[in-house]
């Protein structure tokens, strides 16, 4: 039993140390003082390049705008979308939400600028930031009802029924009981979606106008250049905040 165990536990680390080396290294050569691949010594030159640096700044902020407004609005319909399935017990409509996370994402993409070229000839509209919220908004939104009817399959919904026979209405049995019981799984969703709206690129890289550039384009664009390590800076930035916001999610899901 012990060499099995040992046996997992190896196999495990083997599999995580494949998953992360590059990105240790990655982080690992963000610190070198040379352009190249060769250690010449510790260093924060290429994290001082990447702050100020005109373009990536405007880059980060314009993500940050879309993956904030994308995540309230995500949040907030799909919280009450997964309320409602809780409620009436619609198994079509819950397995359908998989169907999202399961198409590729330049179909999604392409499927979504389709259908902005259409309503925009009327509209006389033009892509822009507003196309890309709407984008992250609608792939945002399984994410978010997947992980709060996770949350809410642990409530009892006689907690509910309760507040009802105590002359509660349905809103006030929702805000003061149902809420509060899934607010973690609530919160872990919106941190998910932040994530996923942050760092997407193929969906974004298509619906985007030309003042709405994020910063993963802004990253793909440098890398095209060569490899720099200023990109190395950025990456590492964005995987250690990205990944503490995961594992900060994690921990609230399962609180």
């Amino acid at each position: 039993m012990k060499g099995r165990r040992a046996g997992l536990a190896l196999y495990a680390a083997g599999a995580l140390l494949f998953l992360h080396l590059p990105l240790l290294i990655l982080a690992l050569f963000s610190f070198n003082a040379s352009r190249f691949t060769v250690w010449q010594g510790f260093s924060l030159h290429w994290y001082g390049e990447a702050f100020h640096d005109a373009e990536l700044a405007e880059t980060t902020w314009n993500s940050l705008i879309i993956a904030v407004v994308a995540t309230a609005v995500s949040t907030v319909i799909g919280t009450l979308c997964a309320y409602g399935l809780w409620k009436r017990r619609a198994p079509v409509l819950s397995n359908s939400l998989y169907l999202s996370l399961v198409t590729p994402e330049i179909v999604t993409g392409i499927s979504l600028l389709a259908f902005y070229q259409w309503v925009f000839r009327f509209l006389h509209v033009q892509l822009g930031m507003h196309t890309v919220i709407l984008a992250h908004v609608s792939f945002s939104i399984a994410y978010v009802v997947i992980v709060v009817m996770a949350r809410l399959r642990t409530v009892d919904a006689k907690l509910e029924e309760a507040a009802l026979d105590l002359g509660a209405n349905e809103w006030q049995a929702f805000r003061y009981v149902t809420l509060p019981s899934i607010w973690p799984g609530v919160i872990a969703a919106a941190l998910l979606a932040f994530t996923v709206s942050f760092d997407d690129y193929v969906i974004t890289s298509l619906v985007a106008g030309v003042d709405s550039e994020t910063l993963p384009m802004a990253i793909y664009a440098l890398a095209r250049r060569g490899v720099s390590p200023m990109v190395n800076a950025i990456s590492a930035v964005i995987v250690f905040g990205l990944g503490a916001m995961i594992l900060v999610s994690e921990r609230l899901r399962a609180a």
